[in-house]
């Protein structure tokens, strides 16, 4: 199979575009002073190389991770995290997306909960959650404002 991925000036301009996003994102989250700040990097990159509309994505990453967060945070602070706990939470927030309608949130509903779950922390769940949902939003708030200021070339 020939690679297809050619540098041309869209895809130079594209990569620029990208990095944009994911340095901005950084410096916000470390102006910020979030512990993980490189989720807001990562989310910015997850949203503006996405081949389907970002401002699709965005809301299903941003409600996936609201959703997730609350959860993980929930669940963290009245049970003990092992296998049969992590597989009710992945399991409830499958369901929770569906009956809100969330479609594609799921996956990171999903990522959400098993960060907060499965990942030790020093700080309470409620606060590693209220985090991971800053930190994630702050990448898609750079993100969506790039894809409207710098549209991806046709």
């Amino acid at each position: 199979m020939a690679n297809t991925y050619k540098l041309t000036l869209d895809t130079l301009l594209d990569a620029v575009r990208t990095t944009v996003a994911a340095v901005v994102s950084m410096l916000l989250a470390r102006m910020l002073k979030l512990p993980e700040f490189y989720w807001a990097p990562i989310s910015a990159i997850v949203i503006i190389q996405s081949t389907i509309d970002p401002r699709t994505l965005a809301w299903q990453r941003f409600a996936g991770t609201a959703l997730g967060a609350a959860l993980g945070a929930l669940i963290a602070t009245f049970f003990p995290t092992n296998a049969l706990v992590y597989a009710m939470a992945i399991l409830l927030a499958g369901v929770l997306c569906a009956l809100l309608r969330f479609g594609g949130a799921y996956r990171f509903a999903a990522l959400t909960v098993s960060i907060i779950l499965l990942i030790a922390h020093q700080s309470p769940a409620w606060i590693v959650s209220w985090h991971r949902f800053v930190e994630v939003s702050v990448g898609i708030a750079v993100a969506l404002a790039l894809a409207e200021l710098w549209p991806r070339r046709a």
